[in-house]
């Protein structure tokens, strides 16, 4: 069971890295968006280690508060939650 949560977990952080790149690309070319709802709950689900390094990467909503400070509370929370179970 916990391997296959890990695996859960890796999938959703590669993902998220991913999806955190292809908005990145659609913003450089006027292309229809993802929207930040969709970007935060992949990190809500577990994705929060691929969307920070998504943000390094690909330089995408640095700036963007919710986002720059968001994140690392999400981040916080779920190990919270993890040394609680």
């Amino acid at each position: 069971m916990t391997e296959t949560i890990i695996y859960i977990l890796i999938g959703i952080n590669v993902l998220t890295f991913f999806v955190y790149g292809w908005d990145k690309w659609k913003a450089k070319h006027g292309k229809w968006r993802i929207s930040e709802a969709t970007l935060l709950m992949l990190a809500l689900v577990g994705g929060t280690i691929g969307a920070l390094l998504g943000m390094q990467v690909w330089h995408h909503k640095t700036m963007h508060l919710k986002f720059k400070y968001g994140l690392p509370l999400i981040l916080l929370a779920q190990i919270a939650l993890i040394a609680l179970l």
